[in-house]
């Protein structure tokens, strides 16, 4: 298995849904190429520039945010157990996939929560975290400066990201941060651009082992079904 900066565990959608949201972004984390944006009228600005701070990451849902590796473990031991842990992961459905604001920028997210699908994230972020090395002061530093409450503080600690476990929100980023106005606006246009290739129910029946490159940019190391 080739080497990498880092290593997270993804969703990455199928089909349709994903060669849309792939062209959207410009990046193809799949087959690690870049992708041409498509044409979509009456945006305030240019793709490139909506899609610039998520670009690097291809169309995904986080599962178990980006980490180096612990020293002592090996790349191929993560892939061993990510694939021990799928096997015994069950797949979730989602009933409905919408498009909607968090915060300031846009992204694809249940129209309700799901704890089942958040256990399945918890599982992953608890059996992974021995293969992940500690955060440094400067990785710590940035992520405090989203002023954390006392909860996300501690599970930053404790497993190097802050939205985690019970701050866990499955989503699947399409834009970097936006004025509120520009973001809704971005919602209404994308509901139209991804409605007919979002399949309704919608289901996360695999996981991706993924890798950071020297460039910044991730790439899928190998997908896995769920049980």
């Amino acid at each position: 298995m080739s080497e990498y900066s880092r290593y997270a565990v993804y969703f990455l959608p199928d089909g349709g849904f994903y060669r849309v949201g792939a062209d959207w972004l410009g990046w193809c984390n799949r087959q690690g190429t870049e992708r041409s944006h498509p044409e979509l009228a009456g945006l305030s600005r240019p793709i490139a520039q909506i899609t610039d701070s998520p670009r690097k990451y291809g169309f995904h849902a986080t599962i178990k945010p980006p980490f180096k590796l612990a020293k002592g473990q090996s790349a191929n031991d993560l892939a061993a157990r990510f694939r021990e842990l799928c096997k015994a992961t069950s797949r979730v459905e989602i009933p409905v996939l919408e498009i909607r604001r968090l915060g300031s920028f846009v992204a694809a997210v249940p129209a309700s929560h799901d704890p089942v699908l958040q256990e399945l994230a918890a599982t992953m972020v608890k059996e992974l975290d021995p293969f992940r090395a500690p955060a440094s002061e400067s990785e710590l530093a940035k992520r405090r400066s989203a002023n954390l409450t006392r909860r996300q503080e501690e599970m930053l600690i404790k497993w190097g990201y802050p939205y985690v476990l019970e701050e866990f929100r499955f989503h699947l980023t399409l834009s970097g941060r936006l004025p509120q106005a520009e973001a809704d606006d971005l919602v209404s246009r994308l509901h139209a651009h991804f409605a007919p290739v979002i399949p309704q129910p919608f289901e996360v029946a695999s996981l991706a082992l993924v890798g950071e490159d020297d460039m910044g940019r991730f790439h899928c190391i190998e997908s896995q079904n769920l049980a």
